[in-house]
């Protein structure tokens, strides 16, 4: 799914749900309304992903089932975030004092009631059909899942997708969103990122992902903005293998290990003037995010990192670079740059602890 000739076949969905997004933001522009960033980013994110696991889009812009999806997988991912006394003292796990497993539960059993529909639905089309040709990952699932030998159940497909549909949406379109509000809250940079998208791109043009190597500026606004607003501040838990030593520090087998990248991107000592948005030190830099600067892993490194990164790439600069592209935009209310609440919502998941509300304006 994640390979790069996989991802070249399917660049073709994923072109036709940002243009999906352009085209709500238009709508959006005539009217004078105003655009929540974030919720938009999710339904183009989501339908781009569900398109590339069973061929349908699952939502659409305003709709009731986009905006209680997004809220089914924010309280996911804030929920497995959330600090839990279980964890610390293990016989209190069997009465969950903060309610989390059941809050966790309510919404997975949700999710999951969506996802057996479509798989159900999917099963009826496939023995009515001559050919099992698969033409989305879930019939390739549903194909293996038929072969003799195969130990693959309609459970176990069912927690693959879902997993792959979490892991991809929500921190793919607040990556979005934290970008869009670090170029708002510094306008000279917002200014810099369309002029080079103009300029490279010329007039009338929709961006394709074959763009984003031609546009150096606007993959250092990425960067800078994953080095400050990593999707998951502390990556994905891991668990030591064996006993082990680190920096004087002895580290026993089992014990859960967290890594710190949101304090790692903050770190004093490796980055001048930490916290402030500076794309410029990335332009002409050799660091990326693919595991090979310990200094910046948003997505963590080695052999398990994140496998959805080739993929998160191309969606995060397609979309941010059409949205930039296609409009100028303006905070609404008449809000100001430096008045813009950059607040941070801690979960599984870094969010936005408010709402990017913006007004799109035609160019």
């Amino acid at each position: 799914m994640f390979t790069a000739q996989r991802l070249d076949a399917t660049q073709a969905v994923r072109r036709k749900k940002v243009q999906e997004l352009v085209d709500y933001v238009h709508e959006s522009c005539k009217s004078g309304s105003v655009v929540d960033i974030g919720q938009a980013a999710f339904t183009t994110v989501m339908n781009s992903v569900s398109n590339t696991l069973f061929s349908i889009d699952l939502a659409h812009y305003q709709s009731d089932l986009s905006q209680n999806f997004n809220k089914l997988v924010y309280i996911v991912m804030e929920e497995y975030g959330t600090p839990n006394i279980a964890d610390y003292f293990p016989f209190l796990q069997s009465f969950d004092p903060q309610g989390i497993r059941k809050r966790i539960t309510t919404s997975f059993e949700k999710l999951f009631n969506i996802f057996d529909g479509i798989i159900d639905e999917r099963i009826l089309a496939r023995e009515k059909m001559m050919s099992k040709e698969s033409k989305d990952l879930l019939d390739s699932l549903l194909n293996l899942a038929e072969e003799n030998s195969s130990q693959l159940s309609l459970t176990d497909i069912k927690h693959l997708l879902l997993d792959l549909f979490l892991a991809g949406i929500d921190t793919t379109s607040s990556t979005v969103e934290w970008a869009m509000a670090e170029l708002l809250q510094n306008p000279e940079k917002l200014t810099k990122s369309q002029t080079e998208l103009r300029q490279v791109l010329g007039k009338d043009w929709l961006v394709q992902e074959f763009d984003i190597e031609k546009l150096p500026y606007l993959q250092a606004v990425m960067k800078e903005t994953l080095r400050l607003h990593p999707p998951a501040p502390f990556l994905v838990p891991h668990k030591a293998e064996t006993e082990v030593e680190m920096c004087s520090y002895l580290v026993p087998k089992s014990a859960q290990i967290l890594v710190n990248v949101w304090a790692i991107g903050r770190d004093s000592s490796v980055w001048q003037n930490p916290t402030s948005f500076m794309p410029e030190r990335f332009v002409e830099s050799e660091i990326d995010v693919k595991g090979r600067d310990f200094k910046l892993i948003p997505f963590g490194a080695g052999r398990r990192i994140c496998p959805g990164l080739p993929l998160a790439h191309r969606m995060v600069h397609l979309t941010l670079a059409s949205l930039l592209y296609s409009f100028d935009w303006k905070l609404s209310h008449d809000l100001k740059s430096e008045d813009m609440d950059m607040t941070e919502k801690f979960g599984l998941t870094l969010h936005k602890s408010e709402p990017l509300l913006v007004i799109p304006i035609k160019v």
